[in-house]
């Protein structure tokens, strides 16, 4: 995810001028990313243990209405400068491609030696449970341009959209079904200015979001024995869902305007003030690609098994302690050890931009003709 940054506040704590060029980060957002990544684990960790449980089901179903729009929503709105300059391209690479070659290759490896599983292949074509988002953001981005010069960008995500939920010929790689069914929350995010989130930042909207979320969570108990869970998940078409065609796209239309509500009600609920948990919020991309490895770890292990965990106390604590493996996920001593596979610098793998040397070589020659004068 991108460093959030505003470019209203320039000032630092107690209200000293920040350094020129320097950007104060918006804490919103990073507030946003890191409850985002709280759910994202936690919805993770009850699908080991939710088994019969209606009404877990119904709070998974609802936290999987809203939780990977929102981050991805984050994700379009701070991808909006992105115009393919040689810049953002390296971080482009650096920082969403590289990362996905690395964690594609781990996970599996991962499986092979703990599951003892020699027959887990390779594929950088299969994204392998968390990494689709990687492969997602990587062409979102790539096709930001597009998305800004159209003159209705969001109706024709939408389409797209709709389109992909009836075409099973597409098949799995790179997940391109969800890639094209969660395109239109990235088209929304590109679209939104920051009076957007500003409307529903309000004391109405707080208030209002607690109800929503209560009438969402009895929709979801009584949707549990009727509706297919795999819809939230928009990794498949309505043909591979056991559907008719034509529900595909109405279900694309009804899951995002859901999502769309359940994403703007969480918003609402964010804390718009610096948080102890704030500042993890840089680190949320470390969470997500990593929490993975401790779900995925403690399923072939058996850690899920005990009987008590399946109880009502179990799944609690099993909540509680996803909660806390993520949020050390995002400290900076994780990312200081892995930031190698996060965010790695690869500066030798590319170009010197001529712009760039231009501007060093003239600060050195200034520099240099300063000190001819003091001397």
């Amino acid at each position: 995810m991108p460093s959030p940054r505003s470019p209203q506040n320039t000032k630092t704590a107690g209200d000293r001028p920040a350094p020129t060029g320097a950007k104060q980060r918006d804490a919103f957002f990073d507030n946003a990313k890191y409850l985002a990544i709280v759910l994202v684990a936690v919805g993770h960790a009850w699908e080991p243990v939710k088994g019969d449980s209606r009404l877990l089901e119904a709070m998974y179903t609802v936290v999987y209405t809203f939780h990977m729009p929102a981050f991805i929503v984050i994700s379009g709105y701070f991808s909006r400068s992105f115009d393919a300059n040689p810049t953002r391209i390296k971080r482009l690479i650096t920082g969403v491609a590289v990362p996905y070659v690395i964690f594609e290759a781990a996970y599996p490896l991962f499986k092979r030696w703990l599951d003892n599983d020699p027959g887990q292949e390779i594929s950088l074509l299969d994204p392998w449970y968390l990494t689709w988002f990687l492969v997602a953001l990587f062409i979102w981005r790539l096709s930001t341009p597009v998305w800004k010069a159209v003159r209705w960008p969001l109706p024709l995500a939408l389409g797209i959209a709709m389109f992909g939920s009836v075409s099973p010929q597409i098949g799995d790689d790179l997940d391109l079904q969800r890639v094209l069914q969660f395109l239109p929350f990235f088209v929304l995010g590109l679209c939104l200015k920051p009076e957007h989130f500003q409307m529903v930042q309000t004391r109405a909207m707080r208030i209002a979001a607690v109800p929503v979320f209560a009438v969402a969570l009895a929709v979801g108990w009584w949707a549990v024995p009727r509706m297919n869970t795999a819809w939230f998940y928009h990794r498949d078409s309505a043909q591979e869902l056991g559907a008719p065609w034509w529900a595909g796209p109405i279900m694309t239309l009804a899951l995002f305007g859901c999502s769309l509500l359940l994403t703007a009600c969480f918003f609402a609920l964010v804390p718009r003030r610096r948080t102890w948990f704030t500042a993890l919020g840089e680190g949320t991309l470390y969470g997500y690609l990593l929490h993975g490895f401790v779900v995925k770890g403690g399923d072939y292990l058996g850690w899920f098994e005990p009987a008590w965990l399946h109880s009502a106390g179990g799944k609690i604590f099993v909540s509680v302690v996803a909660v806390i493996g993520v949020t050390l996920l995002c400290t900076k001593p994780v990312r200081s050890v892995f930031r190698f596979a996060v965010e790695p610098r690869m500066e030798w793998a590319f170009r010197r931009d001529a712009a760039e040397l231009a501007r060093q070589r003239e600060k050195r020659e200034g520099s240099t003709a300063r000190e001819k004068v003091d001397a």
